[in-house]
């Protein structure tokens, strides 16, 4: 798996217009940056802010754009390799190994650049603090780089924070690697946007209702397919809930799925850390559902979960809705 450490931050190395990072959702750089064709869907996006690891993340999905931007150079050796400083003077320092040139103005140009902006929502953990500065840089393929996007050794990562203080669910980021890089799950998390009719239908008929959660703004509502629609463009009867935006990303990954017996929520052991999921665990759907639902959530259930058994399992927040006898 390959590993990339990102720099997030509004400032300082990161200078120049055009930018636009959020850490948990998105980041953002274009082709004036070193390894910026490198990167791929499906590597591991690890973001800092020059001090400390801020989380990580799978890449889902790369944006390509144009832009116009000014871009910054070195007036000695004429490399675009210019860092801006914030406290120490002079304000400019050159990168490039053979120059070091310190300034107070640089050169700009404009250019017109390839954009690229990540979408790695899915699998994110927010990780602020539990590596600091030093530790990510020794981590690097290239410890002594200052380039933005840096490759890690995911693996040294991996042991760095397994070892750490803070436990993470760093099987979060295998699954939404192995989902993203083939299967069901690339085409149901890549389906997020349009399909106005399918989510009008689905608020007709349940209402401002996340199924797992209960009532909700209607802005953080999604239309959620229960099957891979991007395999089949249709949209079959009884094949979609609305859920809440991060609830719609954990069900796609298998991370919730639904007993197609008890109509019960059951979170892979990846959740459990987080306070907020972990209530969720055996939970009932908080709307009801056809037949035709449960033929898709049982589809769901047997490529997500393919060794447990249909049975009730242990409740919070209400009776499992376990059919009658026959």
């Amino acid at each position: 798996m390959t590993a990339w450490l990102m720099l997030a931050k509004e400032s300082g190395k990161r200078i120049g217009e055009g930018y636009d990072d959020n850490p948990a959702t998105h980041y953002s750089w274009d082709d004036t940056v070193p390894n910026h064709a490198t990167v791929k869907v499906g590597d591991v996006i690890v973001l800092w802010d020059a001090t400390e690891l801020v989380g990580l993340s799978v890449i889902e999905d790369i944006q390509q754009g144009q832009a116009d931007k000014k871009t910054p150079y070195c007036l000695k050796c004429g490399k675009a390799d210019v860092a801006e400083r914030k406290k120490k003077l002079p304000r400019f320092v050159c990168w490039n190994g053979d120059c070091k040139h310190e300034s107070d103005t640089a050169g700009w140009k404009d250019k017109t650049v390839v954009t690229y902006r990540s979408r790695h929502e899915a699998g994110w953990i927010p990780a602020r603090g539990t590596l600091m500065a030093p530790e990510l840089r020794a981590l690097c393929v290239k410890p002594k780089s200052q380039n933005s996007l840096r490759e890690l050794r995911w693996h040294d990562f991996q042991q760095a924070l397994a070892h750490g203080s803070v436990p993470l669910p760093l099987r979060i980021i295998d699954t939404a690697h192995d989902t993203i890089q083939g299967g069901h799950g690339t085409a149901t998390i890549r389906v997020r946007k349009g399909q106005p009719a399918f989510r009008k239908q689905l608020l007709a008929t349940f209402g401002e209702v996340c199924a797992f959660t209960g009532p909700a703004p209607v802005q953080a509502l999604e239309a959620a397919h229960l099957y891979s629609y991007a395999a089949n463009g249709k949209h079959h009867k009884g094949g979609g809930l609305l859920l809440r935006r991060d609830l719609h990303r954990l069900f796609d990954l298998g991370l919730i799925a639904v007993n197609p017996q008890t109509k019960t929520l059951h979170l892979h052991d990846d959740l459990k850390p987080f306070p907020d999921y972990a209530k969720l665990q055996g939970a009932p759907l908080a709307v009801s559902v056809t037949p035709d639902h449960v033929k898709w959530l049982s589809q769901h259930w047997g490529m997500h979960r393919p060794s447990a058994p249909q049975a009730a399992i242990p409740q919070q927040g209400g009776p499992a809705q376990v059919p009658a006898a026959s």
